[in-house]
C-alpha cells in the first residue's frame, strides 16, 4: 500500500472568501489547504490527507506513515520568547498549538517530517531555536520574493556535501522565496544542511535524518520534487 502521508494546513473564517459567501455563513470557518502540497505526494507515490485540528492528535498521527507542515502565517513570537517586531506577519496562535502537537507526536512515532517554510520554522522553534521576525528583499539572496510567481526560481542555494538535503536533491540548486523571516539560532539536535549566498539556513535536518526542513516551497517546483521522494520513500521504508 502507498504510504498515508498527512498535511497540515489553515483554518480561516469563511468571511475571508468575500462575496462568494453568503451573509449566513459568514461565521464559518473552513480548512485551507493549498492543492500543491497534496499534489506533490501523490507524484512521488504516496496517498496525501487533509488533517482537521478537530480530531486528537495522537490518534491521528497513528494512522499516519508521514507528515508535512506547511507554510503560511508566521509563529507567535512568544513561542522563542521575543517581543513582536512591527513588521510581524499575521499569526495564528491555535495552529501554532496544534502543528507542534502534530511534530512531537510524528516524532514520538518515529515517522519522517517534511518541514516547508512556516513548517521549517516551527521546527526550529520547536527545538529551541529563534527566528528574526522580518527581512527585507535582498537582490542578491533571493529573500523575500513577494511579486515574484511562487513557481519561480529567484536565487541559489548551497548544500553541504555530507548533508540530507544534498543527498535527496543532488547537491546546490535555484529555489524560490516566500518568506520574509529566517532562522536567527538554530535549535538543539539540528544540522545545517543548506545556505543562501548570505548565510541564512535555507535547509536543516534532525540528527536522525528523519526530519528535513527547508524554507522554500517544493511543492511549487516541478514534481515530483526530490524533497516529497524522500519523504515518501522513507514512510515505505520506516513502514515496512
Amino acid at each position: 500500500m502507498r504510504p498515508l502521508i498527512g498535511l497540515s494546513g489553515r483554518r480561516w473564517p469563511a468571511y475571508r472568501l468575500g462575496t462568494f459567501v453568503p451573509a449566513a455563513m459568514s461565521d464559518l470557518f473552513f480548512d485551507l489547504h493549498f492543492a500543491d502540497y497534496g499534489r506533490s505526494v501523490a507524484l512521488a507515490g504516496g496517498l496525501p490527507v487533509e488533517l482537521t485540528r478537530d480530531a486528537d492528535v495522537e490518534g491521528i498521527v497513528a494512522h499516519l506513515d508521514g507528515l508535512v507542515l506547511s507554510g503560511g502565517a508566521d509563529l507567535e513570537p512568544a513561542h522563542y520568547d521575543a517581543t513582536p517586531h512591527e513588521e510581524l506577519g499575521e499569526t495564528e496562535p491555535e495552529r501554532d498549538r496544534w502543528e507542534f502537537a502534530l511534530y512531537h507526536a510524528a516524532r514520538a512515532k518515529g515517522i519522517p517530517v517534511l518541514a516547508i517554510c512556516r513548517g521549517f520554522q516551527l521546527v526550529n522553534v520547536a527545538h529551541g531555536g529563534t527566528l528574526n521576525q522580518h527581512v527585507e528583499l535582498d537582490e542578491g539572496a533571493g529573500h523575500p520574493q513577494w511579486e515574484v510567481d511562487g513557481r519561480e526560481t529567484t536565487h541559489d542555494v548551497s548544500c553541504r556535501a555530507t548533508s540530507l538535503i544534498a543527498r535527496v536533491v543532488g547537491g546546490d540548486l535555484r529555489v524560490n522565496s516566500l518568506h520574509h523571516q529566517t532562522l536567527e539560532t538554530l535549535g538543539e539536535g539540528l544540522v545545517v544542511g543548506a545556505t543562501a549566498s548570505d548565510g541564512v539556513v535555507e535547509a536543516f535536518s534532525t540528527l536522525d535524518n528523519a526530519v528535513l526542513a527547508v524554507q522554500w516551497h517544493p511543492e511549487l517546483l516541478p514534481a515530483p520534487d526530490p524533497t516529497f521522494t524522500w519523504l515518501v520513500q522513507t514512510a515505505i521504508e520506516v513502514r515496512d
